[in-house]
């Protein structure tokens, strides 16, 4: 362990988060509820505050190790949440899924030295024992701001999945009940933009449980979006729409609303024993549909696709092969990579399954034709 650790009853010299350009989105969030907090490019001393996935989890374990600064690590993000006791590894404090209230909690208590065994939602050491302090409650969206310029993002209306898909973090990290955040705030903060992006795990099940689509919750919200007289784009990266919820009333809303022209579905698979195996509550023929629905209407469906999950095989990915070839041949686009095993997730243990020979090959060809795009061989 190599924990740079000051004293607790010494007032930090200042508050950092940790910049790059994976974790904006999450410092956009935080950066408002954090007083007199600044960003920084590399350690320095005061408090550090780092989030980060799985992808980025050895190049911070690294900076860490060997940072000279005297200051206290804080570590939050999907790949911490997952793994705490392997962040208290590198750092003092993990701040455990949501972090708008922990986070500002956290950081109250290390500066004025208290116990933070009173922090719900973090794990920290003592004793040479790993902690961690019971789970907090879900945050509601609407008491906490979404950016505070002159740091942005694309404004988030909704949080969590109840779907649980086997290879995903989100509900392990966000929880099973769909949260969004009210009209009237998104409409309070839309007001900053030139024009309109958005995340959410499901852009058209705003308003709704996340099962049974509220299109009319939907429509409400565009709507009043689109009397602010920006250019909206929904259902557009980085957020996506899952196919069981593409429908012609959806494409009506798009088509009038909004200002993309393509819609990012998530379709994983052209198999349906995949599908079912990883519990994404749809068929393949649920998102042939939507593809369909969207090319009728003039909307580009870019599919999203993963490859070299745990137990397909050949047969299952030449599947997704011949489902990608047909939306190309309609007129769509394909966004694919290898599945890659998270942690926290029911598959952080699984191995992925090798790429066949005859479908990197069809994937390199469509992506040269520019049909393709993603990373699809196992890194």
């Amino acid at each position: 362990m190599n924990l740079k650790k000051r004293s607790l009853d010494s007032s930090p010299d200042g508050i950092w988060f940790r910049r790059n350009r994976k974790n904006m989105y999450s410092i956009a969030a935080l950066l408002p509820l954090v007083e007199g907090a600044g960003l920084a490019n590399g350690p320095k001393e005061g408090i550090m505050l780092y989030s980060f996935a799985t992808a980025q989890a050895e190049e911070i374990r690294r900076e860490v190790e060997s940072s000279k600064v005297d200051a206290v690590y804080v570590a939050g993000g999907p790949h911490p949440s997952a793994r705490p006791e392997e962040a208290l590894q590198h750092f003092d404090y993990v701040v455990i899924g949501e972090g708008e209230e922990t986070l500002p909690e956290l950081i109250g208590v290390i500066r004025s030295g208290g116990d933070p065994e009173m922090v719900r939602g973090i794990a920290y050491m003592r004793d040479g024992t790993a902690r961690i302090t019971p789970a907090r409650e879900h945050v509601d969206l609407d008491e906490y701001p979404p950016f505070r310029p002159p740091i942005f993002s694309p404004l988030e209306i909704s949080r969590g999945c109840p779907w649980g898909c086997a290879y995903c973090q989100t509900p392990r990290l966000f929880g099973r009940n769909m949260r969004h955040r009210s009209i009237s705030t998104i409409l309070k903060y839309a007001r900053c933009y030139s024009d309109l992006r958005f995340t959410s795990p499901n852009s058209l099940a705003y308003g709704s449980d996340g099962i049974h689509p509220r299109m009319d919750k939907v429509e409400r919200l565009l709507k009043s979006l689109s009397e602010l007289d920006k250019p909206i784009y929904f259902g557009t990266f980085p957020s996506e729409v899952r196919p069981d919820f593409v429908s012609e009333e959806a494409l009506d809303l798009v088509v009038r609303y909004c200002k993309n022209r393509y819609l990012s579905i998530g379709g994983q698979s052209g198999s349906d024993r995949i599908l079912k195996m990883i519990g994404r509550g749809h068929d393949v023929e649920t998102v042939r549909r939507a593809c369909e629905i969207c090319l009728n209407r003039g909307i580009v469906p870019n599919l999203d696709l993963i490859v070299g999950l745990p137990e397909e095989t050949p047969e299952d990915q030449r599947m997704t092969l011949d489902l990608a070839r047909e939306v190309v041949g309609g007129g769509g686009r394909i966004r694919a990579h290898h599945f890659i095993p998270l942690p926290g997730t029911p598959l952080e243990d699984a191995a992925p399954a090798p790429l066949s020979d005859e479908v990197a090959k069809e994937m390199g060809k469509l992506a040269l034709r520019g049909k393709a795009t993603g990373t699809w061989a196992q890194r």
